[in-house]
């Protein structure tokens, strides 16, 4: 096998296993979901699973990732509609929030990933989200629409905010109930930031 085939199946196999990681989890939740029988779905062995993701925790990560990256993605469209970069920001957070409604994403991202991965403001696609949010507050700072305030510091309170709603929906015996509480508070809280709050 030539070194690309090589690269190429073993992207191929890994892509297999989050597939079926996904579904195995969604359905059954982590703990529950066998090594053995999401490795048969995805029609690879343990070894494959071990070579490619070190263990089934490296597989929940994975799978974790690229839910929280299709979420991230997901709530960014909707702020990319929007003309007023506050609104925007605001309907990210929003969405994000909503988004923790979705049973696989409850499951898998906010319920199973916290519990096995810890704190998810160190997972990698977390990295990403606070990034642009950064990037949005440094210009409204600059533009005047925020108050002067550290961009990063003003970043990561503002996506802990969204990210801690999303769990506190994620988490509750009766989530539609809790989500336009959850978005409102964040509305409110972020709100403290503008140079003009009212």
């Amino acid at each position: 096998m030539t070194p690309r085939k090589r690269v190429e199946t073993m992207e191929e196999n890994r892509a297999r296993l989050i597939t079926a990681a996904r579904r195995a989890f969604a359905e059954k939740g982590y703990a529950n979901a066998s090594m053995d029988d999401l490795t048969a779905a995805a029609g690879l062995t343990r070894g494959a699973l071990y070579h490619s993701f070190g263990d089934k925790r490296g597989l929940l990560a994975a799978v974790v990732n690229q839910i929280d990256e299709e979420m991230a993605a997901r709530a960014q469209a909707i702020g990319d509609r929007i003309d007023d970069e506050w609104e925007a920001l605001m309907a990210v957070g929003a969405a994000y929030i909503e988004l923790a409604l979705e049973p696989e994403i409850q499951r898998i991202v906010l319920l199973d990933g916290p519990a096995f991965l810890g704190d998810p403001l160190q997972w990698p696609s977390q990295n990403s989200c606070l990034q642009s949010t950064q990037t949005s507050v440094r210009r409204m700072v600059a533009q005047g629409v925020m108050a002067p305030v550290d961009p990063e510091a003003a970043a990561r309170l503002m996506n802990g905010a969204a990210l801690n709603a999303a769990l506190w929906v994620a988490a509750s015996d009766d989530p539609q109930a809790v989500l336009q509480r959850a978005i409102d508070a964040f509305r409110l809280l972020s709100r403290g930031l503008l140079a003009r709050p009212g």
